[in-house]
């Protein structure tokens, strides 16, 4: 055996210490009792990091999956997940709390699904079927045996969780091409045909309009163009 210490010692990098209790995180390390039933994995995801943040792994400097079995006095060096990550054909679904986040990935023209009534069960089952990876900042759904794909959103603003996620997936955008509301594509739609649907003082200062092929709602160049605009100047450097 490779110690005789009772205990497993659990060592992260610094980008994942914020995931261990306070008392661990100077040291980026937390010592765990030894089970002999618990894998590395399971070692790992109750130390507080979720192994949907988690690259490779070493058991006493051998590489390992985390499937493997520590013994007592082992040593598991911890790496974060590899960036870019690829990300899956469904795209993206994020849980109830990320809803400006969603907007802004939309705006970048990702697919991505999102409701504000979604319970846990539920955005398993969609991230399942829809073949989507699911962002949260709720580390105990990411625990989940069943969840496919997940990763943990960093930030508490928007705009620094958007960061966030195309620096993990890097995904191609196509700005200012789906719905906001619903995530449907857009598509140019003649003034006459939405006119009625629209307020006299946009009728009277906007000619080209766009319409979501799901939800049927328009959109015009308006007053937050500017600020739209620069968001998606800052999030795609262009």
């Amino acid at each position: 055996m490779p110690g005789v210490t009772e205990g497993v010692e659990i060592v992260v990098p610094t980008r994942l210490r914020f995931l261990l209790s306070p008392r661990d995180r100077p040291r980026g390390a937390r010592r765990m009792d030894f089970d002999a039933d618990a894998t590395v994995g399971h070692l790992i995801q109750a130390a507080g990091v979720p192994l949907t943040e988690v690259g490779r792994l070493r058991l006493d400097g051998a590489a390992v999956p985390p499937s493997a079995r520590p013994y007592p006095g082992s040593t598991i060096e911890v790496d974060e997940v590899e960036r870019p990550q690829p990300l899956p054909p469904g795209g993206f679904l994020l849980d109830v709390g990320l809803g400006a986040l969603a907007r802004r990935l939309r705006l970048l023209g990702l697919d991505v699904a999102w409701s504000n009534d979604a319970d846990d069960p539920d955005l398993v089952v969609r991230a399942t079927t829809e073949d989507r990876v699911l962002l949260t900042q709720d580390r105990r759904l990411l625990m989940r045996r069943a969840l496919p794909r997940g990763a943990l959103v960093r930030g508490s603003h928007p705009d620094d969780q958007l960061a966030d996620v195309l620096d993990r997936f890097a995904p191609e955008p196509a700005p200012l091409t789906r719905c906001t509301a619903c995530g449907g594509s857009l598509a140019p739609v003649a003034k006459e045909e939405v006119a009625h649907l629209l307020e006299p003082a946009t009728r009277r200062s906007y000619e080209e309009f766009v319409r979501c092929a799901s939800c049927a709602r328009v959109y015009w160049h308006g007053a937050h163009a500017a600020r739209i605009e620069a968001m998606i100047r800052r999030a795609t450097g262009r």
